[in-house]
């Protein structure tokens, strides 16, 4: 037992040594030297933190394959020592994935993998650390990806001031509606209804361009609105029929609306799943709005609405995560 210690000893001097000399393909066999050997005396605490502080140095001296090979070392360690997820485990995964450049061909391959590590059975990974992600990305202004990793997070208050950023960066005026309404739809068709609540009131309480409201002088904001007290109400799949038919001309801005209803039809209002489904969704509830009359589906004139302030578009710092998501 003293000799191996005296052995480890040996390659961590060893490993400081070319550190020191800048000899960092030598300081990576090092790491991977002692990687087996705490692997093979189960010490996985300590390799967790060795591997992960090597990665981030070697990273930092533009040694991207190595400070790879460490990070994919990582999150099989997490794996074969039983870590539990947790938030400082997710910092990490988020730093190292932050450290791999954007045209490694392993980038993805190393997300999917702390992902799958971070389900407990589940199949998209943890919300927290799809938080994390959808932050990380955020920063780097790629918000069609933020986006993603935010509907599978908890966070619908940091998913809705992204989407503000996002249409003001890249979106047109007359896209404004857009940009909500596909991700609570999204939302809701995951089953998260309080997250696109959330996403929904923030969205239309900051984006400077929305001025009044509830109700809104953009339709599919009405809609949206009208959809989630539906929901929030428990009406009748009848109820949800009139809304949808009553803006159809708006719905079909989108044609993924309609199969985006339709799941919400299965899952909050009763509407019966079909026999045999063609794709993703059934397509029934696209039949009963066809089977309506369409002379309803007028333009809308917004209510009166008092006028309110409006917090400027900045980015939401990262902050803790209250509470899982609650649906």
């Amino acid at each position: 037992m003293a000799g191996r210690r005296g052995g480890t000893e040996r390659v961590m001097s060893k490993l400081k040594s070319s550190l020191e000399n800048q000899n960092y393909y030598e300081a990576h066999q090092m790491y991977r030297t002692l990687y087996f050997r705490y692997l093979g005396q189960r010490k996985f605490v300590d390799l967790e933190s060795l591997l992960y502080d090597g990665a981030v140095l070697l990273f930092s001296h533009d040694q991207v394959e190595s400070g790879l090979d460490l990070s994919k070392l990582y999150v099989e360690v997490l794996q074969e020592g039983d870590f539990e997820p947790e938030d400082n485990k997710f910092s990490k995964i988020s730093r190292l994935y932050d450290c791999i450049p954007c045209n490694n061909v392993d980038k993805a391959g190393f997300l999917i993998s702390g992902l799958k590590w971070s389900s407990s059975g589940a199949s998209v990974g943890h919300p927290r650390l799809h938080q994390y992600i959808a932050y990380s990305l955020w920063k780097q202004h790629k918000y069609h990806e933020a986006r993603q990793h935010f509907l599978h997070s908890a966070d619908g208050e940091g998913c809705g001031s992204m989407l503000v950023e996002y249409h003001i960066a890249r979106g047109f005026n007359s896209e404004l509606e857009l940009f909500v309404a596909q991700t609570v739809l999204q939302y809701l068709s995951l089953k998260k209804h309080i997250v696109a609540a959330l996403a929904f009131n923030t969205f239309t309480s900051v984006h400077p361009k929305i001025k009044t409201g509830p109700p809104y002088p953009h339709p599919l904001l009405n809609f949206v609105w009208l959809l989630l007290l539906a929901i929030q109400t428990h009406s009748s799949v009848s109820a949800y029929t009139v809304l949808c038919e009553k803006y159809k001309k708006f719905i079909d801005r989108d044609p993924q609306y309609l199969e985006y209803l339709d799941r919400i039809g299965q899952l909050f209002f009763g509407v019966p799943a079909p026999e045999k489904p063609k794709g993703m969704f059934s397509g029934l509830f696209n039949s009963l709005l066809t089977a309506m009359a369409d002379d309803s589906s007028d333009d809308e004139t917004p209510g009166p609405s008092s006028r309110r302030s409006v917090a400027p578009p900045a980015a939401v710092p990262h902050r803790p995560l209250e509470t899982e998501d609650l649906d």
